[in-house]
């Protein structure tokens, strides 16, 4: 656990001051599902103010589903026994995604949907950041996920403002790879909260995470050339939609 607990504190210390997250005064609103992840990030962000010289306030904030588990009752448990400032909205965001007429990418939907209700409740509340446990394999799955299925170049960003920077999103697990997290979070001995959701497991997301799993079982250099090369971009060797477009008249 020494290691482990080390290492998460030292990448996210890393990403947070790389990309100066978090500043004095700021109010931080945690996205927390309950999973690994959230979990993580929220502990971590309560105790580093401890070693700093800036304080910051947070707010956990957990969005339930509506896929009728508890885990709205579960989180409000567990952000007041261990004493967090928390909000815990109930929602049907969950079954809305996953109805006849959006079978197709359900996922996209619930996460926009979650994510405009975190964005207007940050409003509410006074929340100037907005957290979310994205970790280093989550920003590789999603480069390859707008690959094939949005013919897009793109990924998530460490940091992004939104609304004119009146809202900033940070991402300060993105140094960090889901092995490591996953050690921290069963050493930590949390209970997982299970969201209810029927497409975990089975949708596009873990279809790229498989294939990926066995490019790194072939050789360990693969996730981390990767990802260097997501910040390694050159555009003068990427074609541009005139070169494409001009090539498709001639054929």
């Amino acid at each position: 656990m020494g290691f482990v607990a080390k290492e998460m504190k030292r990448l996210m210390g890393k990403a947070i001051h790389t990309h100066q997250m978090i500043k004095d005064g700021d109010h931080v609103m945690v996205a927390v599902s309950g999973g690994k992840d959230s979990l993580s990030l929220l502990w971590l962000l309560r105790e580093r103010i401890k070693r700093i010289p800036i304080r910051y306030r947070i707010t956990g904030v957990h969005i339930d589903p509506g896929f009728g588990t508890d885990s709205a009752g579960q989180m409000a448990a567990f952000f007041s026994r261990h004493g967090f400032d928390h909000r815990v909205i109930q929602t049907h965001i969950g079954p809305q995604a996953h109805g006849p007429e959006n079978r197709e990418n359900p996922c996209f939907l619930c996460s926009r949907l979650r994510r405009k209700r975190l964005f207007e409740l940050a409003g509410e509340i006074g929340c100037n950041r907005i957290a979310f446990g994205h970790h280093k394999d989550d920003m590789i799955e999603t480069f390859f996920l707008n690959v094939f299925y949005a013919a897009s170049i793109s990924t998530m960003l460490p940091v992004q403002e939104l609304f004119g920077g009146k809202l900033t999103v940070i991402r300060p697990l993105y140094l960090i790879d889901e092995d490591i997290i996953q050690r921290y979070s069963r050493a930590m001995a949390w209970d997982q909260i299970d969201l209810g959701c029927p497409s975990a497991g089975v949708s596009k997301r873990e279809e790229i995470r498989q294939m990926l799993h066995g490019l790194y079982r072939s050789n360990k250099k693969v996730k981390g050339n990767i990802f260097h090369a997501l910040q390694n971009v050159n555009p003068d060797y990427l074609p541009s939609r005139r070169m494409v477009a001009g090539g498709q008249r001639h054929e």
